[in-house]
């Protein structure tokens, strides 16, 4: 669905090129956004304080191969760092050119979590894949109305809804990006998991994994 300022990728594989020689000196913002919804009834006491806590996160690759991931439990407890500085939390001005906000533990931040992308790096970045997963809180999409959208300054927004699916996997892979010089091409995934290494052997990524937490 295409309006003025916003482009919806409805189905799996749908995807939009966008040009980043109009954008070259400004960010790029992935920003996963979702609601808490209130529990009713004679429960919802119960359930009050079991808000879905969703993180976003990605698998970044440069052209010369070299690969890894960025997410919250990555960087937790002290790990990460200002987006001058390479850290586990990435790096804004040097390889990967990716750099992630923080952490939202409950979905009540306005601004959700954001992921930046430098395009003064696109040349040397050759794939993100963004992906969500439900960190706390029962794995329902449904619950969630989570919304991913890509913003390129001077270009409509790239929307990918969340909040439809019922599957009770706790981990989707929401979209890919591919970067060729000054265009990128974002392509519309929602591939459900059951965690981060079910995902990493799909895509081959060739990560082993241990247990974490925030």
């Amino acid at each position: 669905m295409v309006s003025l300022n916003k482009i919806t990728l409805e189905k799996k594989g749908d995807s939009h090129k966008i040009d980043l020689s109009k954008s070259a000196d400004k960010q790029i913002t992935i920003n996963l956004n979702w609601n808490q919804k209130e529990s009713k009834g004679f429960f919802s006491s119960l359930f009050k304080d079991k808000s879905i806590d969703l993180d976003l996160g990605c698998y970044w690759q440069l052209q010369d191969g070299t690969a890894s991931l960025i997410d919250g439990v990555q960087f937790s407890h002290g790990r990460g760092g200002s987006r001058n500085t390479l850290t586990r939390q990435g790096c804004y001005t040097q390889a990967p050119w990716v750099w992630h906000c923080g952490d939202d533990r409950s979905g009540s931040s306005a601004q959700g979590e954001n992921i930046l992308v430098n395009p003064a790096g696109a040349h040397e970045l050759r794939k993100l894949v963004i992906y969500c997963f439900i960190y706390e809180g029962a794995a329902k999409w449904s619950d969630s109305d989570a919304v991913v959208t890509v913003k390129v300054p001077n270009q409509p927004e790239i929307v990918v809804e969340l909040g439809k699916q019922t599957t009770d996997k706790k981990f989707c892979v929401i979209a890919s990006i591919d970067f060729y010089g000054s265009q990128m091409s974002v392509s519309k995934e929602v591939t459900f998991f059951d965690g981060h290494a079910d995902c990493s052997q799909y895509y081959n990524w060739g990560f082993a994994f241990t247990a974490g937490s925030k």
